[in-house]
């Protein structure tokens, strides 16, 4: 009685394997791998040599690989927004003055709950009053009251007309 396994048994392991990790872990990838390692193993049962097995078992995984991925973000992620996170969420959101921002230290706001040091793009900023984040610097970010507009430097010949 010959123990020996044959190439076709040890690809059915390698799809078991491959498919117990796939339950495991969780990013959908070892799934492709485990029905590589199945067509792998059909080849080998009937009789094919392992370059054909090995070159079977590649193809097969990086091309549902490839197409399972491209699939999943064009149905799944077609209406999702970008997600904006950390300081990139904070640009045009309103804060809370808790500690006046002058010149020529700033001061303190409040947004998301956390306290940050500001400078004013418009201005002494008294307490309490609402502010939108321009710019964030660093640790810092650059504030304006909603109301104060962006002032436009003119060149010399529109202050001429206007003078």
């Amino acid at each position: 009685m010959d123990l020996t396994p044959t190439a076709w048994q040890l690809w059915l392991v390698a799809a078991i394997v491959c498919g117990m990790l796939e339950i495991k872990l969780s990013g959908f990838v070892t799934l492709w791998f485990a029905v590589g390692a199945l067509a792998s193993s059909l080849a080998a049962a009937l009789g094919l040599g392992i370059n054909v097995q090995l070159l079977l078992f590649t193809l097969v995984s990086l091309l549902l690989f490839a197409i399972s991925r491209t699939l999943f973000k064009k149905f799944f992620t077609r209406d999702s927004a970008h997600l904006k996170t950390g300081v990139e969420a904070m640009l045009g959101q309103e804060a809370v003055v808790t500690e006046e921002v002058g010149e020529p230290h700033g001061g303190t706001v409040r947004i998301n709950g956390e306290l940050w040091t500001a400078r004013s793009l418009s201005g002494h900023i008294s307490e309490g009053e609402r502010v939108t984040v321009e710019q964030v610097d660093g640790l810092k970010l650059w504030v304006r009251r909603p109301a104060a507009t962006r002032s436009v430097p003119q060149t010399g010949s529109e202050k001429e007309r206007v003078g």
